[in-house]
């Protein structure tokens, strides 16, 4: 008969949550292993068993935050045209990123950033989620062009860096204290740019 492990003692999915929350207040590289075991109230051991090195959890941490928090980008995406795309976006931005109870602004902006080598391979993974990000925004603005829904001499791609880069903006104004309602203040003045605005 074979033997099977010892059931958790723990809720891994409650435990995660927790480990976002550190990782998007703190950083990749200011939470460490001693802060997010003692947070999550499990051994090192168990960590690793549930979850990987540091650097997986940290990858999980982000994969919740995208299917939580962050989930208003892929809602964004499913839109009818490209001005409710950007809207949406720019809106949730302002909404997500000041969330009561949470850490404010982007975990994927602010949690490495900048970090020594240690961090390395978690600030190449957000960056690279970052650009699929872009990517994503601009097939769905060349398929707004398909529909003639956006103009054809729009440039898709430009759009979805800008888009992404106000929302980024958004971040870190909302790190340094701006409020929900500068937030949406800050999306309304960026849609005036929008093609036929």
């Amino acid at each position: 008969m074979a033997r099977t492990g010892r059931p958790r003692s723990f809720d891994a999915d409650e435990a995660l949550d927790v480990a976002m929350r550190l990782f998007w207040a703190e950083g990749y590289e200011g939470a460490s292993l001693a802060e997010l075991t003692e947070a999550m109230g499990i051994h090192r051991r168990s960590m690793y068993a549930a979850y990987g090195n540091k650097e997986e959890l940290f990858r999980k941490a982000v994969d919740r935050y995208l299917a939580g928090p962050g989930a208003f980008v892929a809602q964004a995406l499913e839109q009818p045209t490209a001005r409710q795309v950007a809207e949406t976006m720019l809106h949730g931005c302002a909404d997500a990123y000041t969330m009561p109870g949470c850490p404010r602004g982007c975990l994927l902006v602010q949690s490495a950033l900048a970090c020594g080598p240690e961090g390395e391979p978690a600030r190449r993974d957000l960056a690279a989620r970052r650009e699929s990000g872009v990517g994503a925004l601009r097939a769905r603005f060349e398929r707004a062009q398909a529909e003639r829904d956006l103009s054809p001499v729009a440039d898709a791609d430009a759009l979805a860096r800008y888009l992404t880069a106000v929302g980024q903006g958004i971040s870190v104004q909302a790190s340094s204290g701006a409020t929900r309602e500068d937030l949406h203040r800050i999306a309304d003045q960026a849609l005036g740019a929008w093609p036929g605005a």
